[in-house]
């Protein structure tokens, strides 16, 4: 496997197009004859395009994909579902497909009327202007932007089994409002896999599970998630090698996100071993990064070890304490080494100690990695995050309109 240029149109076929007018964004997503799957929030209030591509994706076909930034077309009555089906006959009529083979996604505000009289115009235009190219690519991956900071796309290819070449490509955006139960954001992927629908949601229902699933900016769950996968089938039959990859990408957007947190200025990558489940790995792992506490000590550069125990505590995983133990490591200063704060029991950075002089020079790296090795078992899981910093509060107070 390598990565690739060209984000979505590193596939074959792949066309799209997007634009913004203002905060108003708009991509089209189109390949006629595309198998599909998707995942989407497990928010009980969703938005209304999250009613509609669920019973798209239901016939395992999607011919395009419509996304507007800017509103969330949620909990807006329903106009708000009248103006989703508008936007994907618009698309269907245009492209001469059926609006049964469409899917539509939003997102940005809850609770405001659609700005119709700016989003047909854009889909219109769009619609025009498809085509196969890596800059139109990119402007997808920028088009689909709320309050990230940076566009977040990705393409690799990977020899099949059968000896083919196989190309993915893919977008995200996402920033904040994440603690997946799902992803929360918005993802698009694509690629030429020969596949049939149930085999690629059961592909990127494993790809999300350990990637999107798996991140956490500040606790909350979107009511737009959505992650959708298309393949045109056109290179050769989905095995492990595919597999591999997808996985890859998967995760490869979901540190992207975490990196870009809204507000963030730190990278927080968390792995907890030897637990007694995968289950009980992933409880941990996801219950230090999403805590409130050891965020905000990693923004103010203090290796609390012991709000690190305590998530460990409290995050339902079985545990013995008097056998965990707890290592920070500084994945951009390859010149640093892991540090014990606990040690099989034992608290190790007590007052005066070098191990926690060391680990405050550590903590103030830029990307923190903290390692749980709880004793009793032998699975494994790892989960991503970012600090908790004075600018979130700023961003999140504003973020009205």
């Amino acid at each position: 496997m390598k990565i690739i240029e060209g984000g979505l149109c590193a596939v074959d076929d792949i066309l799209v197009s997007a634009s913004k007018d203002g905060k108003y964004g708009l991509a089209i997503i189109s390949n006629k004859g595309s198998n599909a799957a998707a995942v989407f929030t497990s928010n009980k209030v969703v938005a209304n395009p999250i009613t509609l591509t669920k019973e798209s994706i239901k016939n395992g076909k999607i011919d395009a994909i419509v996304v507007n930034s800017g509103n969330a077309n949620c909990y807006n009555g329903k106009q708000g579902l009248m103006d989703a089906k508008l936007m994907v006959k618009q698309v269907a009529d245009t492209l001469n497909i059926s609006q049964d083979n469409v899917a539509v996604a939003s997102t940005g505000v809850i609770g405001r009327s659609m700005p119709m009289d700016i989003i047909s115009p854009l889909i219109e235009s769009n619609l025009k202007s498809l085509n196969h190219s890596k800059k139109s690519a990119h402007d997808v991956a920028k088009a689909i932007m709320t309050t990230d900071t940076v566009p977040k796309e990705i393409s690799v290819e990977t020899t099949l089994n059968d000896g083919s070449i196989a190309k993915i490509g893919a977008v995200t955006k996402g920033s904040g409002m994440i603690e997946p139960n799902m992803g929360t954001m918005l993802s698009f992927i694509v690629t030429d896999v020969d596949a049939t629908p149930e085999e690629l949601n059961k592909s990127l229902k494993e790809a999300v599970n350990q990637s999107f699933n798996m991140i956490v900016v500040d606790g909350d769950e979107s009511t737009n998630d959505m992650a959708l996968l298309m393949s045109t089938c056109k290179s050769g039959k989905i095995d492990e090698n595919f597999q591999e990859a997808l996985n890859f990408v998967c995760l490869e957007l979901a540190k992207m996100m975490v990196k870009d947190g809204e507000g963030a200025s730190k990278y927080i990558e968390v792995e907890v071993k030897n637990a007694k489940s995968v289950e009980d790995a992933k409880l941990a792992a996801k219950s230090i990064v999403k805590s409130s506490l050891v965020k905000s000590a990693i923004f103010g550069n203090d290796p609390n070890w012991g709000r690190i125990l305590v998530a460990i505590g409290y995050s339902g995983a079985e545990i013995d304490a008097n056998k965990l133990s707890i290592s920070l490591d500084a994945l951009d200063d390859e010149s640093l080494t892991e540090i014990f704060v606990v040690k099989e029991g034992v608290v190790k950075a007590l007052d005066n100690t070098k191990e926690l002089s060391d680990s405050e020079e550590l903590i103030k790296n830029k990307e923190i990695k903290i390692t749980v090795d709880l004793n009793i078992g032998s699975e494994c899981a790892s989960a991503y995050g970012c600090d908790l910093t004075y600018d979130y509060v700023k961003i999140n107070a504003e973020y009205t309109t």
